[in-house]
């Protein structure tokens, strides 16, 4: 008889290697993504937070906020937090200002989560429906 010798893989084999690469594809993806989430809404608020900083320095070289809004000590920082995927809101009037920021949904912050700071200090993240239309009003201070 003769000996038939087997060179390779079969169908089945491979397919079966195929569907374990790609349900452990599936794990990866999901939980890398949800950790790029979090490094971008870290990004967000570290932002926020130097407009924080930034407003005092204004505050202190020009004894009012009226032209915080178009300064690159706001402008610059906002673009970063476009950058990272948030969507900044600001408001200036002479004596507030008032920052806010959509936040990417993560374990952490779930839907509809912001991030605001203000004039006084305050830095808070919130969920809320409206997002920073109603955490960062005319009023130039954080809602909560």
């Amino acid at each position: 008889m003769k000996k038939i010798l087997s060179k390779g893989f079969t169908i089945i084999e491979l397919l079966v290697v195929v569907a374990i690469i790609a349900v452990l594809a599936a794990i990866v993806l999901v939980n890398v993504t949800g950790y790029i989430n979090q490094g971008k809404n870290s990004a967000i608020k570290g932002n926020e937070a130097t407009v924080l900083t930034n407003g005092a320095v204004y505050f202190d070289q020009n004894g009012n906020y009226t032209a915080f809004c178009a300064d690159p000590k706001l402008t610059g920082p906002e673009a970063a937090i476009l950058a990272a995927g948030g969507t900044p809101a600001h408001t200036c009037t002479a004596t507030t200002w008032c920052g806010c920021s959509t936040l990417k949904t993560t374990t952490a912050e779930p839907a509809g989560s912001t991030f605001c700071v203000d004039y006084t200090g305050y830095k808070k993240v919130t969920q809320n429906a409206n997002g920073c239309t109603d955490r960062c009003p005319a009023s130039g201070v954080c809602v909560d």
